[in-house]
């Protein structure tokens, strides 16, 4: 083969060895291509409230009206308890409630027929007083006659005993009237703790209610069920995980580097692709930032004081807000994996967008116009 040919072949694969090597770094976004604003990480998954149904109170299952990943409405039956148990202490507890009752209303009667008792003594000692002022003034007539001899010993010792025995009728009226006044104060007494008791038993009564609505489970509100756990003729106890019920709210947590962090903000827009929607790309904002590390909420710590140390970029949870009004969001579920981009770019045009560890309001609502291109 002549030499200027072998050159010639040497060079064309040069030349297509460098072309492979720059399509792998744009690819892999790599320097000299690699863009500084766009900030990438592949740890980021959906995320949402993913609530745990349990029953209350134990009991036999005897109706589940759902089945597994279906939606459901705030308020729709999910499963239901044998009430007859709670259904009687129910209507034990009104029999209760109804007795407590009864008996104050005793009370109060008993209460009023106190202070007529009262009023009666009243009226016994006045009438008392009156009689032995009688008595007195008929003793000292006659007492005056006896000592000029116009009267009798036998009448001024009847007067005499007349007198004595009107004194000790006002000495008895006075003594029933402090047992009257002594029986009122007890009335109220009873009372009040009659007043009590109605009390405790309508608490009973609210508590029983509430038992009796609890063997009935309901959706908290709208979403999607998990797994069915439990089934018809299952004995079930309190706490007992029924199935998971996923709103229909979802958001986003990217864990980017430490080193990914200086330029981001609340506000700036994302581009996120999910692997289960054939990448297709959605659009959101950074909602907030978590205010330490992911290792910081770890169970296990590690003591980089002890042994030998070696760097690793620690990432910080960013959660972002999925821009409404997209097509296909009604596919995303918690858990998918996604793809992040942040555009660092932008930031907020009156530059109140705050960094790291900030606790401002969420800027899912911050629209495009308000943001600005460095």
């Amino acid at each position: 083969m002549p030499k200027f040919l072998r050159t010639f072949a040497t060079y064309v694969a040069l030349a297509f060895g460098l072309c492979g090597i720059f399509i792998v770094l744009y690819v892999w976004g790599l320097p000299p291509f690699s863009a500084t604003d766009l900030q990438r990480t592949e740890d980021a998954y959906i995320r949402g409230q993913v609530t745990t149904i349990s029953p209350q109170l134990a009991g036999y299952v005897v109706e589940v009206p759902v089945q597994d990943y279906q939606h459901v409405k705030a308020g729709q039956t999910l499963i239901r308890i044998d009430d007859r148990i709670y259904v009687q202490q129910l209507e034990q507890a009104k029999a209760t409630l109804q007795e407590a009752e009864v008996s104050l209303e005793n009370a109060d009667s008993n209460e009023e027929t106190a202070n007529a008792q009262v009023e009666q003594a009243k009226a016994e000692i006045a009438s008392a007083k009156a009689a032995l002022e009688i008595a007195r003034l008929n003793l000292e007539r006659t007492s005056k006659l006896h000592e000029k001899g116009f009267a009798a010993t036998s009448l001024a010792d009847e007067y005499r005993a007349a007198f004595d025995q009107a004194e000790a009728s006002l000495a008895a009226q006075k003594a029933a009237l402090i047992v009257a006044e002594q029986t009122v104060r007890t009335t109220k007494v009873n009372r009040k703790s009659l007043k009590a008791a109605v009390a405790s038993a309508k608490a009973q009564v609210e508590l029983a209610e509430i038992d009796l609505e609890h063997t009935r489970i309901t959706a908290p509100r709208d979403g999607t069920l998990g797994s069915i756990g439990v089934h018809v003729g299952q004995y079930v106890t309190a706490g007992t995980t029924a199935t998971y019920l996923v709103p229909n709210e979802i958001w986003v947590v990217a864990n980017y580097k430490e080193t990914q962090l200086a330029n981001m903000r609340v506000g700036q827009p994302v581009t996120f692709t999910v692997d289960a929607q054939n990448n297709a790309a959605f659009s959101g904002h950074v909602e907030r930032f978590s205010p330490a590390t992911g290792s910081e909420f770890s169970v296990l710590k590690s003591d980089n004081s002890t042994g030998n140390f070696t760097k690793v970029a620690q990432r910080v949870p960013v959660r972002i807000s999925i821009d409404s009004n997209q097509d296909h969001t009604e596919g995303l579920v918690p858990g998918m994996s996604v793809i992040t981009e942040v555009n660092t770019a932008y930031k907020i045009a009156d530059g109140t967008a705050a960094g790291v560890g900030s606790l401002s309001t969420p800027a899912s609502g911050i629209k495009t116009q308000n943001l600005a291109r460095r």
